[in-house]
């Protein structure tokens, strides 16, 4: 009954059954003759826009040609090699168990050296041993005709790509050669003018910024929602290990077959939900009918596993064996892993933004990562390494002296195990210059992901904080080990744990997809209408109307509300967006009041703020550690060069206080009895200008004026705005709040403790909590054939296209 009653409260959609958006069934684009071409007949602008921002980002046509042309030449070598190793090598003769005769070559007998061809078969007899087996006869069959359908599907793909090589050089005109000096929002404003003069959706007088993204990420923002409710099932406690989440390539691609494009998915034509999924009265039948969908898929994943799964390791193999040979370290770098990306990523965000903020907080994420260390390992580590590098020294010393060694049988075995110990051991041994700073680090993460668990609030110096940004920020081995095993994992999740939320997926598609006109049905939360899925904790008290279950969680709606207006300075938000983003300004500007000036913030922290930016950092780099370090700097009691100032500080009101001096945020939607401009906080440059950088005024006045600059402040920008509204909410959440630099400013200055140390040091953690806060490729992200295969659990895929 209580799950009854939180149905009814979900938003209800009226029946939408006609085949396409409205008035783009029968779209035409009236085009001059002058740009006239195949494009003037539009049906399908999802799949349209799309291939537009593809080409853009994987720069023009040649190389997504080129790109496709060694997909399948990688594929067609891969299947041939493999066949070559299995049934065209006499490994008996290759590792000498089996004599040469080599007296017909004139090879000294007493020499008698094994070489490469001697292992090698002559074409016939490898012919023949091939056809003598059934099962590699019938693997090369499947693997010819799937690599035909790729074949086909590049011809395709190549008449698709010159379509729109045209339409950039016509349409838009962008020049092939000049492609790579336009940014995405350069090419977007283009289509947006193109629209007003030539209607491409004739049901639309004019085209938007949220237009465009829902079309190009309709799909992803319903996984992204998905993860943001938990929905899916990749969450998993298991006995000895705990909570691990397991999202991988090949998952992943069986949920968007099963929810978006496959032959039972819940969508009829790629833009609209079918008629029967936005029926309340049908959900107990959609449900049964989704379970058996769900069911059949994994048992065809399980039938095909033998089959992907050879595939997995043998891509594999041929991928990363030569580079652990070489650098054993590779396998302990961090990437974020996939459940991280769709965790972390807003609403609304393309797949450039989502890397080029992931690739900003990789190296705060892996500095915070690498700074715990157990002693105990550690020693361990030490002595291992001492062990396993003086048999290595010994080794090489003896193959230097003479060369025969190398001949000794399983030397090389040796050196090479020896090799990865060595680096391996390392690995687990801490740097002994590093500063032991947590909360400060974490924070510094925040600022670039975004989102963060409420819970690991004041919590970065534990162990169990740092499992759970783990489980976001994995380690490449981790990776190839959860693609290599998803063809096995993968029909158990869809049998035994989709299966049991088909009821709560049939409800979340109904009650969180509407209708926009001209566009289709999208998610819901793509709207980033803070009164449906706001959350009062998330500066939206009075202005939300969402139950907690329509609520997004970790203030996702706000924060990917404040992201795509600063990514999008000429999007127009309607009237609520704009009232909320009027809100977080007066706020702003509150807390700003009561802090420092920006340029006493940025001229004070350098002294320190290396602990937290990077060596090469860049104007924007600096700012965000200035604003994260000068609350220490107060908290502590270190002198300031404006002794007026010299009060403690909190993290928000110094964010607050560089905010309030930007005029480049350029978000240009503002609420009625707004000043209209292109800034959301009205002040000029000159702070950053004289406190960022040390150039000249006038190089600044250059560098400023450089759209790559303006678009790192962009960023800059929204880290702080994530800084801040995370404070807010911790501070609106908690009714006590931890001892922290947030809480300095209530303390007396006797009651202070000066010593840095107590926030960063080199042993442990130990005194003050400083910082905290609250709250959460590679597809058109280049797939690799290894995840192209993973994720297919393909093959059950081609049959069905």
């Amino acid at each position: 009954m209580e799950a009854e009653e939180q149905f009814r409260e979900y938003q209800r959609l009226e029946d939408f059954e006609e085949d396409s958006p409205p008035g783009e069934g029968d779209l035409l684009v009236h085009v001059p003759e002058a740009v006239k071409d195949s494009w003037h007949h539009i049906k399908n602008l999802d799949n349209f826009f799309t291939k537009i921002y593809h080409f853009h980002q994987k720069n023009g046509f040649a190389c997504m040609v080129l790109s496709d042309f060694f997909e399948l030449v990688q594929f067609l070598f891969v299947v041939t090699f493999t066949t070559f190793l299995f049934r065209c090598v006499e490994y008996d003769v290759l590792f000498a168990n089996k004599p040469v005769n080599h007296t017909h070559s004139g090879v000294n007998p007493d020499r008698n050296k094994v070489t490469l061809t001697d292992a090698i078969l002559p074409a016939q007899q490898c012919a023949l041993r091939i056809q003598e087996s059934g099962w590699i006869i019938f693997l090369l069959v499947m693997a010819a005709i799937f690599w035909l359908y790729r074949l086909i599907k590049m011809f395709c793909n190549l008449l698709s790509y010159w379509e729109i090589r045209k339409f950039y050089i016509r349409a838009l005109k962008i020049p092939s050669d000049e492609l790579c000096n336009f940014s995405w929002q350069e090419v977007q404003g283009r289509l947006i003018s193109l629209q007003r003069e030539q209607p491409m959706c004739v049901h639309k007088k004019e085209l938007t910024e949220l237009d465009i993204y829902h079309r190009i990420l309709r799909f992803k923002n319903y996984m992204v929602a998905m993860v943001n409710k938990s929905l899916l099932p990749v969450r998993f406690r298991l006995p000895l290990v705990g909570e691990v989440t397991f999202l991988s390539q090949g998952l992943k691609y069986n949920l968007e077959l099963l929810f978006f494009w496959g032959p039972g998915s819940l969508f009829q034509n790629k833009w609209n939900l079918q008629p029967k999924f936005k029926r309340p009265g049908q959900r107990l039948e959609l449900a049964q009918g989704l379970s058996r969908t769900i069911v059949l898929l994994g048992l065809a994943n399980l039938f095909l596993c033998p089959f992907i799964l050879v595939w997995q390791i043998l891509y594999a193999f041929f991928s990363y064996t030569e580079v652990i040979k070489r650098e054993p370290g590779s396998l302990g770098a961090r990437r974020w892993s996939l459940y991280g990306r769709l965790y972390l990523r807003h609403f609304n965000e393309l797949t450039h933004e989502l890397q080029a903020r992931m690739s900003r907080g990789y190296k705060p994420a892996t500095k915070y990562m690498n700074s715990f260390a157990s002693p105990l390992l550690a020693i361990a580590a030490k002595n291992l390494g001492f062990f396993a590098g003086s048999l290595l020294a010994v080794l090489i010393a003896l193959t230097v002296y003479d060369e025969d060694v190398l001949t000794v049988q399983h030397i090389l075995t040796a050196i090479t195990v020896l090799g990865v110990l060595v680096t391996i051991a390392r690995s687990f041994i801490p740097d002994e210059h590093m500063v032991w700073c947590p909360e400060q680090l974490l924070q510094c993460v925040l600022a670039h992901i975004h989102y963060m668990p409420d819970h690991w609030q004041g919590h970065a110096h534990k162990s169990e904080t740092r499992d759970e940004l783990a489980q976001l920020f994995q380690y490449k081995a981790v990776f190839i080990l959860e693609e290599l095993l998803s063809p096995i994992i993968t029909p158990f999740i869809l049998i035994f744990s989709l299966r049991h939320k088909s009821l709560e997926i049939i409800d979340f598609f109904r009650n969180f997809s509407v209708e926009v006109v001209g566009v289709g049905d999208i998610c819901s939360f793509a709207q980033m209408d803070i009164r449906k899925h706001g959350n009062p904790q998330w500066m939206s008290e009075g202005q939300t109307q969402a139950s907690v279950y329509q609520q997004a969680e970790n203030g996702k709606t706000e924060l990917s509300l404040m992201h795509f207006a600063i990514t999008n300075p000429q999007w127009h938000p309607p009237l609520e967006s704009s009232v909320f983003i009027g809100h977080v300004k007066e706020k702003v500007q509150q807390d700003a009041a009561n802090a420092p000036p920006a340029q006493q913030i940025l001229c004070d922290a350098p002294i320190c703020s290396s602990i937290l930016s990077n060596e090469s950092g860049t104007a924007p780099d600096n700012l965000l550690a200035s604003v994260l370090v000068h609350p220490v700097l107060t908290a502590s009691g270190l002198p300031t060069r404006d002794r007026r100032f010299a009060q403690p500080t909190t993290t928000a009101s110094a964010a607050a206080s560089v905010l309030a001096s930007l005029s480049a945020s350029q978000i240009s939607g503002r609420p009625q009895g707004m000043h209209s401009n292109t800034s959301l906080y009205n002040s000029d440059r000159t702070v950053l200008q004289q406190s960022t950088m040390s150039q000249s005024d006038s190089q600044m006045q250059s560098i400023t004026r450089s759209s790559l600059l303006a678009s790192e402040f962009a960023s800059a920008e929204m880290s702080l705005h994530a800084i801040y509204m995370h404070e807010v909410h911790q501070n609106q959440g908690s009714s006590q709040r931890p001892l922290g630099m947030w809480q300095a400013a209530d303390m007396s200055p006797h009651q202070r403790q000066p010593p840095v140390s107590r926030s960063c040091h080199r042993s442990g953690y130990r005194g003050l909590h400083l910082g905290g806060w609250e709250e959460e490729e590679q597809e058109a992200e280049e797939r690799t054939p290894l995840q192209a295969a993973s994720a297919g659990h393909s093959t059950s895929s081609s049959g069905s296209s």
